[in-house]
């Protein structure tokens, strides 16, 4: 019997085809992983957002606008803008201690006199609208041609207007509203702090699709809710880079 180097027979399993396919394969993928050539001064991005804040059970959809300029490469400056509306749930849970005691003190005086059912529970849910608007720098890398991974510090202002509404025929809950927001509604501005990052898939030079999220702690409503809140917001969208190249 003839004997075959284990080198002449490693050869012999790697038919001719599969080896020009792993080449090609090789070739076709060398610029995914190649550096972007070119890197716009300007960038903007509009699209879908969905805003968070589970503590209180605020679920809000809405639009993310953003705009930057970029200093070098892997630094840009910009604005970002968000505005979503949605529902959120009020219990005497989530009240200040204040207004928690009087809530339930007043729940268990109608339920001693027959005028609350003693399995009365007090829930306020409430329409809201949120605008966040916040600046500040963003890092980049570039490191892929069609793919750009950032991550940003968060800072900024947010403002909210909610607006409670009793459910039908519920006397109790009408009047804490009232007392809650004598001219119906409460608006609120504060500000908050956080971080967040994503990324862009980039179809061609100038167009691509951004996928991102942002984590942020802040605390609305002082005078009514006793806790601050941690908010979640994820966006997508289309995002564009235009003028000149920047080294």
């Amino acid at each position: 019997m003839q004997n075959v180097s284990p080198a002449r027979r490693s050869a012999r399993r790697i038919p001719p085809v599969g080896g020009g396919l792993l080449v090609a394969l090789l070739v076709l993928a060398s610029p995914v992983f190649g550096q972007q050539e070119y890197v716009g001064r300007y960038d903007l991005f509009g699209g879908f957002t969905y805003l968070n804040s589970p503590h209180i059970s605020l679920a809000e959809k809405g639009f993310h606008l953003q705009g930057g300029v970029r200093v070098v490469r892997w630094l840009s400056l910009g604005f970002d803008y968000s505005r979503s509306t949605g529902d959120l749930t009020l219990t005497p849970s989530l009240l200040v201690p204040a207004l928690q005691t009087q809530i339930d003190g007043q729940i268990a005086q109608l339920q001693g006199l027959g005028q609350l059912p003693a399995s009365y529970q007090l829930i306020v849910p409430a329409h809201s609208t949120t605008q966040t608007f916040a600046g500040g720098p963003q890092f980049s890398f570039r490191h892929w041609k069609y793919l750009t991974l950032f991550v940003r510090p968060d800072g900024g202002a947010i403002h909210e207007v909610a607006v409670p509404n009793a459910a039908a025929g519920d006397l109790f809950a009408a009047g804490v509203v009232q007392q809650l927001a004598p001219s119906g509604n409460k608006i609120d501005t504060v500000i908050f702090y956080g971080f967040g990052g994503g990324a862009d898939v980039n179809v061609t030079k100038h167009f691509g699709f951004r996928v991102q999220a942002d984590f942020v702690h802040d605390h609305l409503f002082k005078d009514v809710l006793k806790d601050a809140r941690n908010t979640v917001r994820f966006s997508i969208g289309p995002a564009v880079q235009f003028g000149g190249n920047v080294k």
